[in-house]
């Protein structure tokens, strides 16, 4: 009943969302509401599948899609704090994956002609309405594509191969100063469920002056990347919602740079803090804003150095495991590699007191000359994880379920610590 009504709610504050639009001021205000149109599809989308009495529905699958909705109705105020409009008024408020490990093409995007299309936001359109479980497979030849690419809900089951990181490389340079909200600024945002990503960089050229500037967003529920690269500054990856799973990729940033909501793992990854303008790097901001919601970054089994532009001058930058951008923010460094760049401290606040004692920051049994917890915070919220059994909570196999549909896309993972 509570969610019926949360959905009646919902489906009556975006009718009134509508009617906001022609009393937008400027094309930043347009901006921002726009992002929230769209939020709100997704919101009713993600709500309906919970009652919908012909959706297979699991308790941990109607937590996810209402974690969702929930992030989803943050992520639409943050527009608007994105071009610091504070008078805004708005409404208040399946398993199916690939099952081939060498996927056959169904579509080529090649820059010289030599395939069907020449941008993967064409090939993207061209797909039009999908019926089926089936995979349908995006071969991104060798290149460089400059371009902004939106995968939506619609489309499920989507793969983009590409040809290696370095090799294959899709990049724009929208950024919040550039007239972008942080949510739209993304050079290649997927929403439909079931994605995977493999052998391609994902870019942002916005430069580290230009605020957030995000390189891929991600609320595709069961997505995995795989051998795939992020580069960008402030806001690189954004892992906006629903679960997801990363697997031996790269990630370069400054600020926040591993950000957002969703239930995510990133395994046997290279996150390579930059050298940033402020001489401060901030490696996470987690976003739960409820504890309920069943969100959190796990970081396991993966390695924390200096990127290369970072490496001469890393004696005179701050960098930090994380900060919390929200007030229940949840994150942990498992068995990961932590070079001599990581502050002693580990974590740095977001604004004052805020959230210091309602966050879940664990780190167990890393590794490396950053790893030591003798001169970490002393914050509520903030805890060595000892117990193994404890740590197990945010592994693959219980955080995300990962058993029940990551075999089925033939990507490696550990299940357990």
């Amino acid at each position: 009943m509570s969610t019926e009504l949360a959905l009646d709610r919902c489906m009556h504050a975006q009718n009134n969302l509508y009617s906001l639009g022609p009393k937008c001021r400027n094309e930043r205000e347009k901006a921002a509401w726009a992002d929230c149109i769209e939020l709100y599809e997704h919101t009713i989308h993600k709500i309906n599948k919970t009652v919908d009495p012909h959706t297979k529905c699991t308790p941990v699958d109607a937590q996810t899609w209402l974690s969702s909705a929930l992030t989803n109705l943050e992520t639409c105020k943050s527009g608007f704090v994105d071009f610091g409009v504070t008078d805004y008024v708005f409404p208040l408020m399946s398993n199916n994956l690939l099952q081939s490990s060498n996927p056959r093409a169904n579509v080529v995007v090649a820059q010289d002609g030599s395939g069907d299309f020449r941008t993967v936001s064409a090939a993207v359109k061209a797909i039009g309405k999908r019926s089926g479980n089936d995979r349908y497979v995006i071969y991104v030849k060798q290149g460089t594509y400059r371009e902004n690419v939106e995968i939506g809900s619609s489309l499920t089951n989507i793969m983009l191969l590409g040809d290696g990181i370095g090799r294959t490389i899709i990049t724009g340079s929208r950024s919040v100063d550039g007239g972008s909200t942080t949510f739209k600024s993304a050079t290649v945002a997927v929403v439909g469920d079931g994605f995977i990503a493999r052998g391609i960089t994902f870019r942002n050229t916005a430069g580290a002056r230009n605020h957030q500037a995000v390189a891929l967003r991600s609320g595709s529920d069961l997505s995995v990347f795989y051998q795939c690269s992020f580069e960008g500054y402030q806001d690189t990856l954004f892992v906006h919602s629903e679960r997801q799973f990363y697997r031996d990729c790269d990630i370069y940033g400054t600020v926040d740079f591993i950000f957002g909501n969703a239930a995510v793992v990133l395994q046997n990854c290279n996150i390579y803090p930059r050298n940033p303008p402020n001489r401060t790097n901030t490696i996470t901001a987690q976003g739960r804003t409820d504890p309920n919601q069943n969100t959190g970054i796990s970081i396991h089994n993966c390695r924390v150095t200096a990127a290369p532009d970072l490496r001469p001058v890393q004696g005179s930058v701050r960098t930090y495991l994380g900060r919390p951008w929200k007030e229940y923010s949840r994150t942990v460094f498992m068995k990961t590699n932590l070079d001599s760049l990581i502050n002693p401290a580990g974590w740095m606040p977001w604004s004052g007191n805020f959230a210091l004692n309602t966050l879940y920051y664990g780190e167990y049994a890393n590794t490396g000359p950053g790893s030591s917890t003798a001169n970490r915070v002393n914050w509520r919220g903030y805890r060595v994880i000892r117990s193994a059994s404890e740590a197990a909570r945010f592994t693959p196999g219980s955080f995300i379920a990962a058993n029940s549909w990551i075999p089925n896309t033939n990507v490696p993972f550990t299940s357990g610590l």
